[in-house]
């Protein structure tokens, strides 16, 4: 039986989509900011092994550079661009929650630009989202995915939202899941577990201070 040919308007948003995703991991590449939703608010992203991007970062929200923001990967070749080593613990955590709301502050990978990495650890995340997802496929490498605002402020939870707020910016077309931030935790080299916020993933989920 022949396939059905897709209705005009959904190839011609699909084409308009796969464009935006397209032009945003180019602008990446020529180290500019941009915005994209995930699965809890809009983030803003920029190539996160690059410290001239990172530092155009900074200056945009008005963050200290001692709050690091957390990275997008795609799998587990990207993860191994920005931490040493991953515990036994934390593959438990990937293998359960990944790609989900779970940040994992893990041991970092010696020679990352300033501004990643706070106390000896790199926070990093698998998305869920559609975009967020195709965007780090994209791209080929690790991404910031800090809130779209400025310091202090509450997130942007639409594309016109970060339009107001930082209307020089080029935004991916899309919607958030709206959900809660993701719960962050950090994983020491012993493999125990601390919880530094808890978010979409309740806290009797996690195991605290388990060793393997």
């Amino acid at each position: 039986m022949a396939a059905h040919p897709e209705p005009v308007e959904e190839h011609t948003q699909r084409m308009r989509y796969e464009e935006n995703v397209r032009e945003a991991a180019e602008r990446l590449h020529r180290g500019e900011l941009i915005a994209f939703p995930t699965e809890s608010s809009f983030g803003l992203g920029c190539d996160a092994l690059s410290s001239s991007a990172l530092d155009k970062l900074f200056v945009l929200k008005g963050r200290r550079r001692d709050k690091p923001p957390p990275l997008l990967i795609s799998d587990e070749q990207m993860l191994g661009q920005v931490v040493e080593t991953i515990p036994e613990s934390a593959r438990d955590l990937i293998k359960s929650f990944w790609p989900g709301p779970l940040t994992l502050v893990l041991p970092a990978r010696a020679g990352l630009p300033e501004g990643l990495v706070l106390d000896g650890g790199v926070g990093v995340r698998q998305s869920p989202h559609v975009i967020a997802r195709e965007l780090g496929v994209r791209f080929g490498a690790p991404i910031t995915a800090s809130s779209a605002n400025r310091a202090g402020e509450p997130p942007a939870m639409t594309a016109n939202a970060v339009r107001a707020i930082f209307p020089d910016l080029f935004v991916v077309e899309g919607e958030c899941g709206g959900g809660s931030p993701s719960t962050v935790v950090k994983v020491e080299r012993s493999g125990a577990l601390y919880i530094l916020r808890e978010g979409a993933i309740a806290r009797e989920k996690i195991t605290l201070g388990q060793s393997p």
